[in-house]
């Protein structure tokens, strides 16, 4: 049973790294040289949001907060988002996209959409439901287990 758990998880890291790593590069291919992944990931979650802090996206990215101010002051010299600092308190600044920024998400959407249809399409609805089921579950796990550490 042990050697049937190591193939298992063999299959799931080498799916996992392959799947990841050509997902990237289709997304990448369809986002153009505008932006890069992660900066499509930051317009995605604003414009869903929005407005947003740079707090908010740090953890929703599992990043430092250092790693977004640089994302958003790239951002930001190409003209994608806008800050807005708050009223009542000066430290707080809102991130939204500007009209620039959201065409550019609009437009990358529209092309990724396109690409995973293609991809789903291969699919019958049955398995599409049951992959996505499992995905929610395997990110469910994910979450929960966000602090996990194997001891030695």
């Amino acid at each position: 049973m042990l050697e049937n758990i190591q193939e298992l998880i063999d299959q799931y890291i080498d799916l996992s790294f392959s799947v990841h790593r050509k997902g990237e590069s289709l997304i990448r291919d369809q986002i153009g040289s505008d932006l890069t992944n992660d900066q499509h990931y930051i317009l995605r979650y604003i414009s869903q949001a929005k407005s947003c802090t740079s707090s908010e996206l740090a953890e929703e990215f599992d990043v430092k907060k250092s790693a977004i101010t640089a994302i958003i002051n790239r951002m930001w010299e190409k003209g994608l988002v806008e800050r807005t600092r708050d009223e009542q308190d000066r430290r707080v600044v809102y991130l939204t996209l500007t009209d620039k920024g959201n065409q550019l998400y609009v437009d990358c959407e529209e092309r990724i959409y396109k690409l995973v249809e293609s991809f789903i399409k291969k699919f019958d609805p049955k398995e599409i439901k049951q992959f996505l089921e499992t995905y929610k579950k395997l990110n469910q796990i994910l979450i929960e287990s966000k602090d996990y550490k194997v001891e030695e």
